[in-house]
């Protein structure tokens, strides 16, 4: 996982936001988000499951979104780009640290 993740960091390919929240369940929101970001096919890692987040995310078929105790490295390695919130980079360091 650890190897995954330095990878996606090495290639410039791991985003950290400070947070992603959506004031409602909207495809066309969320995917404003990934273009402001310039990203297309990417993998969103949540700290705990966001409704909102993850419903607008479902009808995008480029994209997963998922939390962090769900996330795998083959996820890691199929999606071009790693979203992370610092929420979710801190949980992964908890668990892999």
């Amino acid at each position: 996982m650890k190897s995954a993740l330095t990878d996606r960091l090495n290639d410039q390919k791991l985003i950290v936001l400070d947070e992603l929240k959506l004031d409602e369940i909207k495809t066309k929101a969320f995917v404003n988000v990934l273009n402001n970001l310039k990203v297309e096919k990417a993998l969103v890692v949540l700290p705990e499951i966001d409704e909102k987040v993850m419903a607008s995310a479902k009808n995008v078929k480029s994209v997963k979104a998922t939390q962090t105790g769900a996330l795998s490295v083959y996820d890691i390695l199929k999606y071009n780009t790693v979203v992370l919130t610092k929420d979710a980079v801190k949980k992964i360091e908890e668990v892999y640290a």
